[in-house]
């Protein structure tokens, strides 16, 4: 990729791409694909050094089937050999899937605190530590909800609204302005449950109070996993649902 670009992508088919494979749009998040430049290749490689290492392992995968599919490359000289290399590439970053994907967990603007919100947040992920995150975590939730409701004209969010209410007043706005199928539409309204349960959690089981016991790493993980799927979810949908 020394020219910068990768294979015979333009920039808007470059974008296509992540967000079909990983729901992610390069031009979006500067987080992931900004660490280096602005050529395609360069995005790519700030992405391969800075995305969780599943999600790495996923658009390698992918870009080795597409390039497979394009009749137009020809075959390289020695290639069983190098598609046997970059393969085992691959298998260390599956390897590596135990870290929890943050791509979702964001400052989705300007603002110091949460900046640093977000930052404590990956600290305790990146040491493996998610149950001393959760408390955190809900806060995230409180701001990230807020806000969306705020940015697509629902009424504005009281100080003591309880998280619960805030994403019910969100998957009412997704209802409002985009028929979702009846799937994903029974998963989003089953979600305010989810995090109707998460208050508890805060306040008897995290460090957001005085508690003698946490939630256990394993448990942690999965609702970091849970939460943060909803998560990608209304960031992957949400410029998209909301357009006029």
């Amino acid at each position: 990729m020394e020219s910068g670009y990768v294979l015979n992508f333009s920039d808007r088919t470059f974008d296509d791409f992540f967000f079909e494979t990983v729901n992610i749009d390069p031009s979006a998040n500067s987080t992931l694909f900004n660490g280096r430049g602005t050529s395609k290749a360069k995005r790519l490689r700030s992405f391969i050094e800075r995305a969780p290492s599943g999600m790495v392992a996923k658009v390698l995968r992918e870009l080795w089937e597409y390039r497979d599919a394009e009749a137009s490359y020809a075959v390289l000289r020695g290639e069983d050999q190098i598609r046997k290399l970059y393969y085992s590439t691959v298998a260390r970053f599956e390897g590596q899937t135990d870290q929890i994907d943050t791509s979702s967990i964001e400052a989705f603007e300007p603002n110091e605190t949460l900046e640093e919100l977000v930052a404590s947040i990956r600290r305790d992920l990146d040491a493996k530590k998610p149950q001393t995150a959760l408390d955190r975590l809900h806060t995230y939730c409180m701001k990230r909800f807020a806000a969306l409701i705020r940015k697509h004209g629902g009424a504005d969010c009281g100080k003591d609204d309880p998280l619960h209410s805030r994403v019910g007043k969100y998957v009412k706005l997704l209802q409002q302005h985009h028929n979702l199928t009846p799937l994903s539409e029974r998963i989003v309204k089953s979600s305010i449950s989810i995090f109707e349960a998460m208050n508890p959690i805060r306040n008897d089981q995290s460090l957001a109070h005085d508690n003698e016991t946490l939630v256990g790493m394993d448990e942690a993980r999965f609702i970091f996993d849970s939460i943060t799927a909803f998560l990608r979810f209304s960031k992957a949908v949400d410029g998209r649902l909301f357009e006029d």
